[in-house]
């Protein structure tokens, strides 16, 4: 089908754009986008028009499924990127202010001044466990068994709150 002529496109527009345009935000459920991708359909009939006039309903049926899927599959992806960009960039976890990051020094002078203040073997064990080391290399490296480490452990972190509590006066 060929269509040089400006009239015979302008029939067959007024013709089939109502159903286009009706299956179209049927599908995509968004108005002013099925107004556009009607009119990318249209263009798609003008550029290359199907090679038998009667086939014209189907072939502007299978357009016009082909352009709503593109574009709901574009969609999909924009919402996925943005949940990722959502997901790196948290809105919520702003930079520490200067107040916040003098705090935090702060605190870690207190946590090394309350460590100092324990017996060696309860400090090794304690910086060793929060350094990531397993209860076997705790043992290994402190050259005690494997199952005393968890009570050394337990124990030098009791020295440690009652070390933290002392230094922090109690609010009533």
């Amino acid at each position: 089908m060929e269509i040089p002529e400006s009239e015979i496109f302008k029939t067959i527009f007024y013709e089939h754009y109502p159903v286009v345009r009706r299956k179209l935000t049927a599908l995509v459920r968004d108005e002013s986008a099925a107004d556009d991708l009607a009119q990318e359909v249209f263009l798609r009939l003008y550029r290359n028009p199907p090679d038998d006039p009667a086939a014209l309903g189907a072939w502007l049926h299978r357009v016009l499924t082909r352009i709503g899927y593109d574009y709901l599959d574009k969609k999909a992806r924009e919402r996925r990127l943005q949940n990722k960009q959502e997901q790196l960039y948290d809105a919520s976890e702003s930079p520490p202010s200067g107040e916040e990051i003098i705090i935090s020094k702060l605190d870690q002078e207190d946590v090394h001044v309350w460590l100092n203040e324990l017996p060696e073997r309860d400090r090794q064990a304690l910086l060793l466990r929060y350094s990531g080391y397993s209860y076997v290399e705790i043992a290994g490296e402190l050259g005690v068994r494997p199952p005393v480490v968890g009570t050394l452990l337990h124990r030098a972190t009791e020295k440690l709150r009652q070390n933290a509590t002392k230094a922090i006066p109690q609010t009533k």
